[in-house]
């Protein structure tokens, strides 16, 4: 889920772009399993689209540049893709919720021969993207439609080197995708050095937000969380990305990375991460709730 306004493919999706660019693009609505999806024409990219579900933007894609990321949350996790590893080594990567595959793209592009793992449940929407915004056939992304825990469970021990979660349904995380049970089992599937990144949705008095510090620290040591200082402050509905690790992680190149972006953003870590999390307790299996309803504005 992501604020309005806040961003692959190859020869494949580039011939079906190029079939229709001798028309104006118009927006494509279809039903799915999770309600309406619409792909949005981008009026300044030419082949470029915005994935909504039942209103709420998903993803955006640019089937001529699968390396721009448009939306600031997805932006921030490309940056922590980029660090993760020396520029150009391959991932593997898991992600736990698909959209457009946005993120599966940007690495692909930007680390060629990465092996991913896409997990998302909605299967009309994995068949609609496959059909409108094709992946480049040469990318190692295997997409399976099944419950984002439950595909993670099959997931070898020791394999990834990052876990990317993103999974809103009827624009909320659902309940089950923000334990401490499920968060052992993202540690399970990560190498020693592996990171987990998380888009969390929080609005005032964020109690979400810092329950799902508190639930992260738990299971990792190292815990950084990159957002618009708006939202960090509790003065409106929005995104943040929490990373988290067994190792320390590069703080100082994120937070220069997110100062700079064309949304620039905050990144909290330690002392002041602690802080921020006030106490809040950690998120059992039996006691967890899916993250809050936006309000209708956070999509204007």
């Amino acid at each position: 889920m992501a604020r309005r306004g806040a961003s692959s493919g190859g020869a494949g999706a580039r011939k079906r772009a190029d079939r229709k660019s001798d028309r104006k693009p118009e927006t494509l609505s279809e039903t799915v399993d999770g309600g309406i999806a619409e792909l949005i024409p981008d009026r300044e990219r030419p082949h470029a689209w915005t994935l909504t579900l039942d209103g709420a933007p998903q993803s955006h894609v640019d089937l001529d540049d699968p390396s721009h990321l448009s939306f600031a949350y997805q932006r921030r996790i490309g940056h922590i893709a980029d660090l993760a590893a020396p520029a150009g080594q391959p991932l593997h990567v898991v992600h736990l919720g698909g959209g457009a595959f946005t993120l599966a793209r940007y690495v692909a592009a930007t680390r060629p021969r990465s092996t991913q793992q896409v997990v998302e449940l909605d299967a009309a929407l994995v068949q609609l993207v496959r059909r409108e915004l094709p992946l480049d056939p040469q990318a190692r992304i295997r997409v399976r439609s099944t419950d984002a825990r439950a595909g993670l469970g099959k997931i070898p021990d020791d394999w990834a080197d990052l876990v990317i979660a993103d999974v809103f349904g009827g624009a909320r995380t659902p309940a089950h995708l923000t334990s401490a049970e499920f968060l052992a089992d993202v540690r399970r599937v990560l190498k020693p050095a592996g990171q987990y990144v998380a888009n969390l949705a929080d609005g005032p008095p964020l109690a979400h937000l810092r329950g799902q510090i508190a639930t992260a620290a738990t299971v990792f040591p190292e815990l950084a969380l990159a957002a618009d200082p708006a939202v960090l402050r509790g003065r409106r509905f929005g995104n943040a990305v929490l990373l988290a690790s067994a190792l320390p992680l590069k703080v100082a190149e994120l937070t220069r990375r997110v100062a700079t972006d064309p949304h620039p953003g905050r990144v909290e870590h330690g002392k002041e991460l602690a802080d921020f999390t006030g106490g809040a307790a950690a998120v059992s299996d039996a006691d967890a709730r899916p993250s809050p309803v936006p309000p209708p504005s956070a999509f204007e």
